[in-house]
């Protein structure tokens, strides 16, 4: 079983949604996959309008909320992606751990049509 690891700096937003996509994905395909996410910084609740956004797709955000970063998390990762670090650079993923960057906007406070861009 492979296991990725999202990682953004809140776990609020971009992070949350490749988990739900990637978990969906993997369960419809028949994939030996696993998927978390986490945050350097984690937030308070996950973003509003990006369980939204992945209701439209079926996927239900329901049970999910924001986890710090540990250690562990990063060491049993096959795969480790960070979400951008545009929120706070300082926070970014990929200072502290090697990561994947695929440079996403941070859905925070975005109308849910650019939501819906981020998603996809």
């Amino acid at each position: 079983m492979k296991t990725i690891l999202f990682v953004c700096v809140h776990n609020a937003g971009r992070s949350q949604m490749a988990e739900g996509l990637t978990r969906h994905f993997a369960s419809e395909m028949g994939l030996d996959i696993v998927s978390q996410s986490a945050g350097t910084q984690g937030g308070k609740v996950l973003n509003p309008v990006a369980a939204q956004a992945m209701e439209e797709l079926g996927i239900s955000m329901e049970g999910q909320a924001p986890k710090l970063l540990t250690q562990e998390m990063a060491d049993q990762a096959d795969r480790i992606i960070s979400m951008g670090c545009g929120v706070d650079a300082d926070a970014c993923p990929a200072k502290f751990i090697l990561t994947e960057d695929w440079g996403l906007d941070d859905p925070a406070g975005q109308s849910i049509e650019k939501v819906r861009e981020i998603r996809d």
